[in-house]
């Protein structure tokens, strides 16, 4: 009798996983459809729009750039310097110093030959005290901001009391930009005359590239699998995921690495807050307040202006980045859970907040019941073994197949890696990924919810050599 009762309870269980991946891979081809008409509109639009027209006509939006930098000493300079050299017509750069603990201060002044100068803050978001202001000689739209540490969200904080001007990028110390990419992020903004208040850019791996006084020499990819890996990681993420939620306003994540925002949304949207996914959180917030406003604003992606950064090159610095991802998922699910499913919220609270919670946020809890299913299937044996053959298969339609695919893309589309041999690379290591790096990635993520459970809070260390290293 019981023999029954449990392979019915385990066959159950089969079918609920089958059912599962099925929805969630119907859910991704429609996202890859979009996304491969988009991207493709997008790339024929860069060929022939004229972005360097916007340097010259008077309605380009000026640009306050927040750099947050905490113990960034090996990364900072290298991209300030890169802010130095975009196009763009009118711009300030304000580094905000969150109490490091290294020589980032102590690098910043003696580069840019920093000077303090008086200035009052007008305090529309409450933050930590500021120490100083400085102010460069050799540049002077080029600032930094002295802080108790407060963290990154206080940090950004801080940086939008003081800008200047009515939009604002937040950048993260560890990332390079290409030169076009302000014109290319801010051309939707300044186009859409003021009806988009967020654009984000494509984030890309630095690992494995040539970099020079802060400027992308040559696109290389790193020897280290788990690198070339997270590269992979990142075209899905971005070029098959991301297009294809903005296509329909349903962006939920403008990344805190490369992110433009209408300064006087997020000040009415209260700033950042001090969570560990801040930057979703605040994206999520402004959705609330235009739907709560019944105003017409979007949040968009764009593939093309690029942002390269630093990835962990090492098994536990990753791992601690992902549990902390997932964690700060969880925030900004939980923060605006009134959203979920409401239809007041429209598009976002009936499709996007439960698309993250019920394929981002639980995709790896089932994923991990998924192949431990698989493992006992063939310890037993028998009638279970064909099943587990067919739900394998569809976990590798759903992590190395789409992987494939993102990489595909990249190459028809933006083709940032010169090298067939590039190309190559990641397209084998892509057909590998459902074998070892996917598993991986679900239990960390996975730990990263019981963390949550454990109201783990911080951010964790990460070890950085520097992207122009």
């Amino acid at each position: 009798m019981w023999s029954e009762i449990g392979h019915g309870l385990f066959m159950l269980v089969g079918w609920i996983i089958m059912i599962y991946m099925v929805v969630v891979i119907g859910f991704y081809l429609f996202m890859l459809v979009v996304s491969i008409f988009q991207v493709r509109k997008q790339y024929q639009l860069d060929n022939d729009e004229p972005y360097e027209d916007l340097l010259e006509v008077s309605y380009t939006k000026p640009l306050s750039i927040l750099v947050p930098a905490y113990n960034e000493s090996v990364g900072i300079l290298a991209s300030v310097r890169s802010l130095l050299s975009i196009q763009y017509s009118e711009y300030e750069i304000i580094v905000i110093n969150d109490g490091s603990t290294d020589d980032t201060m102590e690098q910043l002044i003696e580069e840019y030959e920093l000077v303090k100068i008086n200035r009052v803050i007008k305090k529309a978001i409450d933050t930590k005290e500021v120490k100083a202001i400085y102010q460069s000689r050799i540049y002077d739209y080029v600032y930094v901001v002295d802080k108790e540490n407060g963290g990154k969200a206080d940090a950004l904080n801080v940086g939008i009391n003081l800008a200047n001007f009515p939009y604002f990028c937040s950048i993260d110390g560890d990332s390079v930009l290409e030169r076009d990419s302000f014109l290319k992020v801010m051309k939707p903004i300044i186009d859409s005359d003021g009806d988009v208040i967020a654009s984000g850019g494509s984030v890309r791996i630095a690992n494995g590239c040539q970099i020079e006084n802060g400027s992308i020499v040559s696109i290389g990819l790193s020897s280290r699998p788990l690198v070339i890996m997270q590269v992979i990681e990142y075209l899905r993420a971005f070029l098959m995921g991301r297009i294809g939620l903005s296509r329909h306003n349903l962006l939920l994540i403008v990344s805190g690495a490369f992110g433009v925002f209408s300064k006087h949304w997020v000040i009415e949207a209260g700033g950042y807050s001090h969570t560990v996914g801040e930057d979703m959180e605040l994206v999520v917030r402004l959705h609330r307040l235009v739907k709560e406003k019944k105003a017409n604003k979007k949040i968009i992606y764009i593939a093309d202006p690029v942002c390269w950064t630093e990835a962990p090159e090492e098994i536990r610095f990753l791992k601690r980045q992902r549990n902390r991802w997932h964690r700060g998922l969880f925030d900004s699910l939980w923060t605006h859970k009134k959203m979920l499913f409401n239809p007041k919220y429209g598009s976002i609270g009936m499709v996007s907040m439960p698309y993250f919670l019920l394929i981002e946020f639980l995709g790896p809890v089932i994923e991990l019941i998924g192949y431990l299913y698989i493992l006992f299937s063939f310890a037993v044996g028998g009638v279970y073994l064909e099943f587990s053959y067919l739900l394998f298969l569809l976990f590798v339609l759903y992590g190395s197949m789409y992987s494939m695919v993102g990489v595909l893309l990249e190459e028809w589309s933006l083709r940032r890696f010169p090298k067939v041999s590039h190309v190559v690379k990641l397209f084998f290591f892509s057909m590998t990924e459902s074998f070892w790096y996917r598993p991986m990635t679900v239990i960390w993520r996975c730990q990263g919810i019981v963390d949550m459970l454990r109201k783990k809070k911080g951010w964790g260390d990460m070890k950085r050599k520097g992207v122009s290293q």
